[in-house]
């Protein structure tokens, strides 16, 4: 009789805990695919990171442009399937919450960019979000990322095709968290202004999960989100 598997541990961790713990950043040249309003570029500045962040929202580029500076970080006008680098140059790419962002013809573009910019030995870290838990819950009925999500796993795993070979793969339980629901709004209508009419309309639904779903905290309130996390180096 064969044994019984253990269930396994559900872990929970910050992704600003992660991602130090998984990589090297002191002195590294690394460049952060997708940045947002660069709350991780300098996060990882702080880490000692020679860093540039990349975003092609530019609304999302001036407020990363206009927060306080953590060391030397600097921000570009870009996107995943383009890099603004010369070949060989990066020691570490990160796809943080990012890669399903890019269209799902272009994540493979996206991939064999990274890897041309990276020099020999140097790693590709994807952080992406589960289809699945609370948060994922609370969002899909105005941003279901099934699809691309799955696609962008599928992207990950044929990335050896470029030379990168996968190092590890992991999941842990990020405490995702709003202020409030207009906090929510604000946040997914500004990263993704094409649904702005859509929440308007599944707006009272949203609300409702927002309060069914969600746990209140001193500091608002907080979603489960399982996320996964691909480390790959390039040969």
């Amino acid at each position: 009789m064969a044994p019984t598997e253990k269930p396994q541990r559900i872990v929970r961790k910050t992704n600003a805990d992660v991602l130090p713990s998984l990589v090297d950043l002191k002195n590294r040249k690394v460049a952060d695919i997708g940045c947002g309003e660069g709350a991780l570029v300098r996060l990882m500045a702080r880490h000692g990171a020679k860093i540039i962040g990349v975003e092609c929202n530019l609304q999302m580029l001036e407020k990363a442009r206009s927060a306080k500076p953590a060391g030397g970080e600097f921000y570009s006008e870009g996107v995943g399937e383009d890099l603004p680098f010369d070949d060989g140059k990066l020691d570490l790419i990160v796809f943080f919450n990012s890669l399903h962002h890019v269209d799902m013809d272009k994540q493979d573009t996206a991939m064999a960019e990274a890897a041309r910019v990276l020099k020999s030995g140097g790693q590709v870290y994807v952080c992406e979000p589960l289809a699945e838990g609370p948060h994922f819950e609370m969002m899909q009925p105005v941003h279901d990322e099934t699809e691309v999500r799955a696609c962008a796993y599928k992207t990950i795993k044929a990335a050896t095709q470029h030379g990168l070979n996968e190092e590890l793969e992991t999941t842990y339980i990020h405490p995702a968290g709003y202020a409030d629901f207009a906090a929510l709004e604000d946040r997914l209508t500004t990263i993704n202004p094409q649904l702005a009419d859509l929440f308007a309309k599944q707006k009272s639904e949203i609300k409702t999960l927002f309060s069914k779903l969600g746990k209140k905290t001193a500091k608002g309130v907080v979603f489960d989100q399982p996320m996964r996390v691909n480390l790959l180096r390039k040969k």
